[in-house]
């Protein structure tokens, strides 16, 4: 996977953890919602946090020097 692909992915996962955040957000303000639901969006939303973070440490350059 080349760097440009990894940013574009990087990015589709940005994108969806905040429409996630987003989901979970207005599902908890209106109160009518079930805790199961949200509780799978909230594991959903910390893989998608954990993809990103290997997916920015492919960005960094390798310093074997």
């Amino acid at each position: 996977m080349d760097e440009a692909e990894i940013r574009r992915w990087l990015e589709e996962l940005r994108v969806e953890h905040r429409d996630l955040d987003e989901v979970i957000h207005h599902l908890i303000e209106n109160r009518h919602y079930d805790v199961m639901r949200v509780q799978r969006l909230k594991k959903r939303k910390l893989k998608l946090k954990d993809m990103m973070a290997r997916l920015e440490s492919q960005l960094i350059p390798n310093l074997d020097a």
